[in-house]
């Protein structure tokens, strides 16, 4: 069993372009972002956040992708 770890953003913390699209569309790019690094994301418009899984052994390198990208 692969544990998981999940992500969340605050759709008011989303910054320029992000923040012109709607959530779910932004969840969707920033989904295939992580994917083209090589990371095995799934992203989702939740309420007020975007929600990120992935699997906790790829957290250190979602977290420097989403950090280059001022996500977090």
């Amino acid at each position: 069993m692969t544990a998981i770890t999940c992500i969340r953003i605050d759709h008011t913390a989303l910054q320029y372009p992000l923040n012109l699209k709607g959530a779910a569309a932004a969840a969707r790019l920033i989904a295939a972002a992580l994917r083209d690094e090589g990371i095995e994301a799934e992203a989702s418009d939740a309420a007020a956040q975007i929600r990120i899984e992935l699997p906790t052994t790829q957290l250190a390198a979602a977290s420097t992708m989403l950090a280059s990208l001022q996500l977090i």
